[in-house]
């Protein structure tokens, strides 16, 4: 099972997660199998931020983990992701959460994403594509998913239902 996160708190932010989307598939060495529903975010870290909407997807692809991260950064940076600050506001972020149950440490890359368990924004747009994933903390996903729906993270907040194969269609 392959995992990517994806948000966007600047300009039209659905558009931005579609677009990433289509650009992620372009290619044509990696297809989306789907994808969440959008939740609306409260920013973590600097605050003095808008809102973000999230999302995740579960991909198929030939690429190795480090090429598909590469490819994510390659979208983020064709949107026009710039980086001037930790947990600034972003177009687009995309971030690669899982890759079929593989361990990497490398400086560009850690997987499983450390952060999962901690991120309610991360948790809950999972747990609609992946509840039964186990994290590394012996949980699964729903689990995880359902303690931050009924504590402090309870800010992540369904923005809209998405329905994959409609949206493809709509990106054509």
């Amino acid at each position: 099972m392959i995992l990517i996160g994806l948000g966007s708190n600047l300009g039209e932010r659905e558009c931005q997660l579609e677009q990433a989307l289509q650009w992620l598939e372009q290619a044509g060495d990696l297809h989306i199998i789907s994808v969440s529903n959008l939740y609306e975010t409260k920013p973590v870290g600097d605050t003095d931020q808008p809102e973000f909407l999230n999302m995740a997807a579960r991909v198929e692809t030939s690429l190795t983990p480090i090429e598909l991260l590469q490819r994510c950064l390659a979208v983020e940076n064709k949107m026009g992701r710039v980086r001037t600050r930790r947990w600034g506001p972003r177009i687009i972020d995309i971030d690669l959460l899982e890759y079929n149950a593989k361990r990497v440490r490398q400086p560009e890359l850690t997987l499983p994403h450390p952060e999962i368990v901690n991120r309610g924004f991360v948790l809950i747009p999972l747990n609609d594509i992946a509840p039964e994933l186990i994290l590394e903390n012996g949980k699964t996903v729903a689990e995880m998913a359902g303690q931050c729906l009924s504590g402090t993270q309870s800010d992540v907040r369904l923005w809209k239902k998405v329905n994959w194969d409609v949206m493809r269609k709509c990106l054509v």
